[in-house]
């Protein structure tokens, strides 16, 4: 495979990424939007576990930056194949780190959580997402 048909797939896997982190949060948000009342007391308890789901994100993030680089030497190499799979190995870990907090804002629609955390949340896990598109300067 080459080098361009790896990175368009790659780039595939990010959208469809974006697509499952979101669309929990989406679908909950429009089939249980009409039954929130008041919120509940585990309303604010989730809405600090998705803050603090971002911290899961900072050793992934420092290994897919060194899958990165490792990447980046390795090309125009023998080893540059088992480099671009090591690179969608640890970015598809990666990306369940950087969903968590979508992933908890959906969990928190069942509990009342009002729109505007729920938007950081979800934007939260789209930051962290975006971390992760591979940049053009490789390959």
């Amino acid at each position: 495979m080459n080098r361009a048909t790896t990175r368009r797939r790659l780039a595939l896997a990010w959208w469809w990424q974006v697509l499952l982190t979101l669309a929990p949060l989406i679908i909950l948000n429009q089939l249980f939007a009409d039954l929130r009342t008041a919120p509940s007391v585990l309303a604010l308890p989730l809405f600090i576990a998705g803050c603090s789901s971002l911290f899961v994100s900072l050793g992934q993030f420092k290994r897919y930056k060194h899958a990165l680089i490792a990447t980046e030497q390795a090309l125009n190499s023998d080893t540059e194949a088992a480099a671009w799979q090591a690179l969608a190995q640890t970015r598809r870990r990666a990306f369940i780190a950087a969903g968590l907090p979508a992933w908890i804002a959906a969990l928190a629609v069942l509990t009342g959580l009002e729109a505007v955390p729920l938007l950081l949340l979800a934007v939260a896990s789209l930051v962290l997402l975006y971390l992760y598109r591979i940049p053009r300067q490789l390959g």
